[in-house]
């Protein structure tokens, strides 16, 4: 399973040039916890970095600072760390672990943003995987059963 199997493709995004403000109101109206900062070039919406809700409270409240005077792209993780959307579900999980992130920017082959992928996607996807792997086992059973002309328990 790739990047572009499992992200989610409605993305809240702003960019550098928003207040922090305006980035929390967003977070707020949006109910996220970050934001994508993407810089618009020739009409490609590319994620420069991201803003999270940690990000504004240790660059305003931390610091004692005027929310009105800093912007994103201040106060952003950049540069982003992102996922291709051919990114298999193993890579997605080292990048992950190897930049200390929960969320990655899904970029197409032009580096537009097309969606995110989370820590959760990635686990929902692993729990799936298990729960088939489970089944193969109560399968067989079934099967071998069935082969030698004995009930079996699911019957």
């Amino acid at each position: 399973m790739n990047a572009l199997a499992l992200c989610t493709r409605e993305v809240a995004t702003c960019g550098p040039q928003a207040s922090i403000v305006e980035a929390a109101a967003r977070m707020r109206a949006l109910h996220a916890g970050d934001l994508v900062v993407v810089s618009d070039e020739a009409g490609v919406r590319v994620p420069v970095g991201m803003l999270t809700d940690r990000d504004i409270v240790l660059a305003v409240v931390s610091q004692d600072a005027s929310p009105a005077k800093l912007y994103a792209g201040d106060v952003m993780s950049a540069p982003a760390v992102l996922a291709h959307g051919t990114d298999d579900f193993w890579l997605l999980a080292k990048r992950m672990r190897l930049h200390g992130v929960r969320r990655l920017p899904v970029v197409g082959e032009d580096g537009a943003l097309v969606g995110i992928v989370s820590l959760d996607d990635l686990l929902h996807a692993a729990a799936n995987l298990l729960d088939e792997l489970r089944l193969i086992a109560a399968r067989q059973q079934h099967f071998e059963a069935k082969h030698r002309g004995e009930p079996s328990s699911s019957e």
